[in-house]
């Protein structure tokens, strides 16, 4: 049942997007379609732990908490980068976590990293290594807000 509603789901995804009608692309969109799905299977069979992250509402107001934060941090960015009165000081940091799925720890980790001036360069048990271009953004981090809307959404 699990691989029938990616399957539409990801169905639904290619027309919305393709916003073409014919033949020929609905027939590209079922190949890609059956060849995620294997692909999603061997995996699945491989590491024995199928995926279950769903959309919900949580995760959309994630999504969408996350863009802001991604915008603020482009204009911070840019900021730095044209004042020359701001500091860029790169540094490396240990950050503890208490997300404990293989799951939160990718969302966790991709979270930083597509949040413009962090970057997560190792995950381990209970802590990532982090970049950052300023102490801001390590200050922001180590606060906790990010990780607490992961643990919340109960993934």
């Amino acid at each position: 049942m699990h691989y029938v509603f990616v399957a539409s789901l990801l169905s639904v995804f290619w027309v919305l997007l393709s916003g073409h009608y014919t033949t020929l692309f609905l027939g590209l969109g079922g190949v890609s379609v059956l060849l995620v799905i294997w692909l999603l299977r061997r995996m699945d069979m491989t590491d024995h732990a199928p995926s279950s992250l769903y959309p919900s509402l949580g995760l959309l107001g994630y999504g969408g908490w996350l863009l802001t934060c991604v915008v603020r941090a482009n204009i911070d960015l840019a900021r730095r980068i044209w004042d020359p009165d701001l500091p860029i000081r790169p540094s490396w940091t240990r950050l503890d976590t208490q997300v404990s799925t293989p799951l939160q720890k990718t969302l966790y980790a991709n979270s930083i990293t597509l949040t413009p001036g962090t970057l997560t360069t190792e995950v381990q048990d209970d802590h990532f290594r982090i970049h950052s271009l300023s102490k801001d953004n390590i200050c922001s981090l180590q606060r906790g807000d990010m990780e607490r809307r992961i643990r919340r959404l109960g993934i």
